[in-house]
């Protein structure tokens, strides 16, 4: 259990999905954790299971890819683990080598569970999460869902300051 927090509830999973606005249009939405802020509430995440759609195999056009990301804060695009608040990525690619007519696939993302040596990958401090999915040269919409697991927990007034402080201040 991390410092200065108790925890209040047994393991919730919490799951969502997302489909692009249009095909290879970044699109995003919040998932609210109806945390309380009064009661100084956060979310201890355990683990991120993100399922971006195929992306299609369109040989004549080139390279395609589902992206998506969970993220704390509100992004602009699709994250990437490099960022402070971006928690979990996938992506699903299609590499094409439009000369020879050959296609091969690739998945890339960050880690399901974390490592038994950690406690948690993450705390939310404000009311909700964001997902963002973005599709590559697709001809149709692409989308992902997920389930995000973890506890409620109540923090102490300056672990909560804290992170709500450090959440805001990486958007």
């Amino acid at each position: 259990m991390p410092a200065g927090l108790k925890q209040t509830s047994s393991t919730v999973p919490i799951g969502f999905s997302l489909v692009e606005s249009g095909a290879n249009t970044f699109t995003q939405s919040s998932v609210d954790l109806n945390l309380s802020p009064l009661d100084r509430e956060v979310f201890v995440v355990q683990a991120i299971n993100l399922d971006p759609s195929a992306p299609e195999n369109r040989a004549s056009v080139g390279n395609t890819a589902t992206n998506c990301s969970l993220t704390t804060t509100s992004q602009t695009a699709v994250a990437t683990l490099g960022e402070a608040n971006c928690l979990a990525v996938a992506q699903m690619r299609v590499q094409v080598d439009t000369t020879a007519g050959n296609a091969v696939s690739f998945q890339q993302q960050s880690l399901e569970t974390p490592p038994s040596t950690m406690d948690y990958i993450g705390i939310i401090a404000t009311n909700d999460f964001f997902i963002q999915v973005e599709g590559l040269g697709n001809a149709g919409a692409k989308g992902m869902s997920g389930k995000l697991y973890g506890y409620r927990a109540q923090a102490t007034a300056d672990i909560y300051a804290a992170l709500v402080q450090s959440e805001v201040l990486s958007a």
